[in-house]
């Protein structure tokens, strides 16, 4: 009975796991478009402020600043490492739960930094996703001896 139950904790977490896996490829996919729409929205900002125009180099350099200030892909790197480091405890035989719990809150980390970076609305519901589903990894892990 025990070794069933080991059983579909282990499929759960893989479920949840992929889960996570796949809403940081969608914010993977979403992060190149914060410079974009960071432009779009300075310099409609500056038309409706009916400033001079301004120099295109000089908003090319704001936007730029502001794609290193909220570059995500140092953390999904992470994210993925952290991933796949999970994913390497399921098929240990010892016992993993504090491994995988520290890897956890690694991930949360993580996520939270690309939270506070990623000034961009869908990034925001992503993230909040995210840390969903790694509570529900958190809970399942505290079953693991």
């Amino acid at each position: 009975m025990r070794e069933k139950e080991g059983v579909v904790l282990r499929n759960d977490l893989v479920d949840n796991l992929q889960g996570a896996q796949a809403i940081a490829e969608r914010i993977a996919q979403l992060a190149p478009e914060v410079p974009r729409e960071y432009h779009e929205k300075l310099v409609k900002r500056l038309a409706e402020w009916d400033a001079a125009p301004a120099d295109p180099a000089r908003i090319a350099q704001e936007v730029a600043l502001m794609a290193d200030r909220c570059a995500i892909d140092e953390e999904l790197s992470r994210l993925q490492s952290h991933f796949g480091q999970f994913a390497a405890c399921l098929d240990l035989q010892e016992e993993a739960g504090r491994r995988m719990d520290f890897l956890l809150q690694e991930m949360n980390r993580e996520v939270n930094t690309i939270g506070s970076k990623a000034s961009h609305a869908e990034i925001a519901g992503c993230v909040v996703e995210m840390k969903s589903v790694l509570e529900k990894l958190r809970e399942q892990v505290q079953n693991i001896e």
